[in-house]
């Protein structure tokens, strides 16, 4: 078969898979444009199988998926995230804070861009130092305030993004106030210092070149991220089968 033959026929293959599934969006997926309230149009099931594992359109997950898995498989483009790593590490900064450079925004490359400080913080709590956790999690609200003894100020990109008038709003800044006070401020900082430079879209840096921090500090788990029994695997799973219907 031909280069073009072959693709036809993966095509053809994945219409008639998706012609034997149903396929359910969660609410998450499409409260905002349309009203949650407001009952979703399903078109009848005809005896097809509603999908309880596996997306055919998006490419399959290995059996133990490990990290590293999750950036070739689900994640959008993590340029920034690797730029950010990068960063971070050629700063010197100690590797606790390049692997949460690393993993700070992985809530918005492959799951949910709303709080994703505190989603991505709760992605990796179990596999990683809590003080790492703790810096991902903080670094949304130290993203809003400047703090001039590391040089970091407003970003000129959120008042183009928002709005010069923009506040965030109060959980905001009370969760700047606490961090602020925190033994780990610094690190949540350093992380937004080094996410603040990390958006060239000329700079390719590959995955492979934090595999020492990551085996280092990530712990992986025998089963396979998603796979295991801590209290984010459920977490992972969604983002690994995001349409599963139950």
């Amino acid at each position: 078969m031909t280069t073009l033959e072959r693709a036809e026929a993966a095509e053809h293959a994945l219409s008639q898979e998706l012609d034997r599934l149903v396929i359910v969006k969660s609410v998450i997926y499409t409260s905002g444009e349309r009203d949650p309230r407001v009952p979703a149009p399903r078109p009848p099931a005809e005896g097809r199988r509603h999908l309880m594992g596996h997306d055919p359109r998006l490419p399959r997950m290995p059996d133990r998926p490990t990290l590293f898995d999750f950036f070739r498989y689900r994640f959008a483009p993590a340029s920034h995230l690797l730029q950010s790593a990068r960063l971070a590490r050629k700063n010197g900064l100690d590797e606790k804070i390049v692997l949460a450079c690393l993993l700070h925004d992985i809530a918005i490359a492959g799951f949910i861009r709303g709080d994703h400080g505190y989603w991505a913080a709760q992605l990796v709590e179990p596999y990683v130092d809590e003080e790492v956790a703790w810096a991902i999690r903080y670094h949304q609200a130290l993203r809003f305030y400047p703090d001039e003894s590391v040089g970091y100020r407003y970003p000129d990109l959120y008042a183009t993004l928002f709005g010069p008038d923009y506040r965030p709003e109060p959980y905001i800044e009370r969760a700047y106030r606490y961090a602020r006070d925190h033994r780990w401020y610094m690190t949540a900082r350093l992380l937004t210092v080094n996410d603040l430079y990390a958006f060239d879209p000329d700079v390719q840096v590959e995955l492979e070149e934090f595999t020492d921090i990551v085996g280092r500090h990530f712990r992986q788990p025998e089963e396979g991220l998603g796979l295991d029994a801590s209290p984010s695997a459920h977490m992972w799973r969604t983002i690994m089968w995001p349409t599963r219907y139950l």
